[in-house]
């Protein structure tokens, strides 16, 4: 690693830029070695004979006010087991996390699985495969790269 590491609280908002996702209130679990991404309407189809993955978004979670489409790559098939100890197979694409929302943010290629989230209480968990080597975390802070002022201007 040649940059020093990026300091992060415990949550923190994240983007993922390629796939038109500008904002998501992350939560950072080191205890998670996958990150995951609530994702609606997952399927997976072929483009270019590669496997993709068509999903919907609610940026702003457990509100509809906004769905964002989006597409990415398919890297792998996996076997997630929750804390709760529930195990499903996911999707997992490949995307670029944007570690903040401001375009001068660093950003690095990660893999993130699609699931459903909707009893978590945040729509993204940033896990430490993610994060390995690039981000050290102050579990008793939070937002330590900014909030957005109006999460939902940057939509428009």
């Amino acid at each position: 690693m040649t940059e020093s590491p990026v300091v992060v609280g415990w949550r923190e908002w994240v983007a993922f830029p390629d796939v038109g996702l500008l904002a998501v209130r992350a939560k950072v679990d080191t205890g998670a070695a996958t990150s995951a991404l609530h994702a609606h309407n997952r399927e997976t189809f072929v483009r270019d004979g590669e496997p993709w993955a068509r999903f919907v978004v609610h940026p702003f979670f457990r509100t509809e006010r906004l769905s964002v489409a989006c597409e990415a790559p398919v890297i792998d098939e996996r076997s997630v087991t929750s804390s709760s100890g529930h195990t499903e197979t996911r999707v997992v694409v490949g995307v670029t996390l944007r570690l903040g929302t401001t375009s001068d943010a660093p950003e690095w290629p990660v893999e993130v699985t699609l699931t459903d989230r909707r009893r978590m209480r945040f729509p993204m968990l940033l896990g430490r495969e993610a994060m390995a080597g690039r981000v050290l975390v102050d579990s008793g802070a939070s937002f330590l790269l900014g909030r957005p002022d109006h999460p939902a201007s940057l939509y428009e």
